[in-house]
């Protein structure tokens, strides 16, 4: 059996989905969208309601959804709990149904090696898929993944990716995908950070923040944050683009990690880090991650964008 007919016959097994939150609900739906049957387990009952409704079936534990499903998505918030669903006790690897697993999450590489090598030694494939997008990406279909495995895990589950986005294949081994997402989430929130002060600074000196934005753009400061989390969610200060500060202190501590791991001092990395650590101390781990703008404002003790604009 190649490939495409494997696929083809295994369509209307369920899939199943284990962990259905801000990135994860999203795509599950498109999933189910795109004529997919889906088994879910979430612990928040709500969201997997919001699921069933669409079509879903819901599983009453983690090993139930391993127990029904052959391919697997994962998408959840920590590397603790993606280890814990995939190889603790009840967890993935002692399904009976699941052989790939396609992993979501951002847990960093040696988290995804070690849960790699502890679901191989049962016979189950990892697929290292992390994502890149947001919220609004996942609801639109137009992720950024970079999926990492064995050549043939990764082209039986390559027409499930392409309902999700673009797919990049960036290695054959777990935990190249987390790698190199973790380097574009440590590009991102350094770009925002420095965007931030830049823009404060900006504002102190009696510059016109959409004139800051306009002529950046068409210079060589452009970035994710001024072509996008400024004009979008800063000036028009609702903050609301969907991911928290904690989060973002997450992913930038693990690239951080990652990398001095591999020998590079990461000068700028650490002083990114330390900014972003240091807003989620001040009570902002739960915020959205742009409203860092705000924590600059309050450091540079002037008036905030929304106070100069008035």
């Amino acid at each position: 059996m190649n490939m495409s007919q494997a696929t083809t016959e295994q369509r209307g097994a369920p899939l199943g989905f284990v962990g259905v939150g801000t990135m994860g609900r999203p795509m599950a739906r498109r999933l189910l969208q795109a004529g997919h049957a889906l088994v879910v387990f979430d612990r928040d009952e709500a969201a997997v309601a919001e699921l069933v409704a669409l079509g879903a079936q819901a599983a009453k534990s983690v090993r139930e959804v391993a127990d029904r499903a052959r391919i697997v998505f994962t998408s959840l918030p920590t590397p603790a709990i993606f280890k814990d669903v995939a190889i603790g006790a009840n967890g993935l690897l002692e399904g009976e149904t699941l052989k790939i697993l396609v992993d979501l999450s951002t847990v960093g590489s040696r988290t995804e090696k070690e849960v790699a090598a502890g679901l191989r030694a049962k016979g189950i494939e990892t697929v290292d898929a992390p994502v890149s997008g947001g919220a609004a990406g996942a609801q639109k279909g137009s992720l950024a993944i970079m999926a990492a495995g064995a050549s043939a895990a990764v082209e039986e589950v390559r027409p499930l990716f392409d309902v999700l986005g673009k797919v990049f294949v960036v290695g054959t081994e777990a935990g190249q995908g987390q790698l190199l997402k973790l380097l574009n989430n440590m590009l991102s929130s350094t770009a925002f950070a420095i965007t931030s002060e830049a823009f404060v600074a900006g504002m102190r000196g009696g510059l016109d923040p959409e004139v800051m934005i306009s002529v950046i753009n068409a210079g060589s400061g452009k970035n994710g944050a001024t072509l996008d989390k400024f004009p979008k969610h800063v000036l028009p200060r609702s903050f609301d683009f969907g991911f928290p500060v904690g989060s973002v202190c997450k992913d930038i501590g693990l690239a951080v990690d990652e990398c001095q791991a591999l020998g590079v001092p990461m000068w700028v990395g650490n002083v990114a880090r330390q900014m972003w650590n240091y807003a989620a101390m001040q009570d902002g781990a739960a915020r959205d991650m742009t409203e860092l703008v705000r924590y600059v404002e309050r450091w540079s003790s002037t008036d905030g964008l929304e106070d100069s604009q008035a």
